[in-house]
């Protein structure tokens, strides 16, 4: 095996585990125990979800996209000259 080879897989190994222990260390392991404060309040039912998570960012995107179309003025300056 080559030395390339070696350090090529070395540093595979070593990302590969610095990883998963990053993701041990943030695991949630006491999730089920309250904190002190802790007030979770009701859940969301799926057309709230839905609503908060996909159609409202849409509409900010159409909206957001129909206001630079709007005020584009290279279009009004294209039209103007041609």
């Amino acid at each position: 095996m080559s030395n390339k080879v070696k350090n090529t897989a070395l540093r595979a190994g070593t990302i590969t585990a610095g990883t998963a222990l990053m993701l041990l260390m943030s695991s949630p392991a006491f999730a089920l125990t309250r904190d002190d404060g802790d007030d979770p309040g009701p859940g969301l039912s799926v057309i709230e979800t839905l609503g908060l998570y996909v159609v409202t960012p849409i509409v900010l995107f159409l909206v957001i996209a129909g206001l630079v179309m709007v005020t584009d003025k290279s279009r009004k300056q294209a039209r103007s000259k041609g």
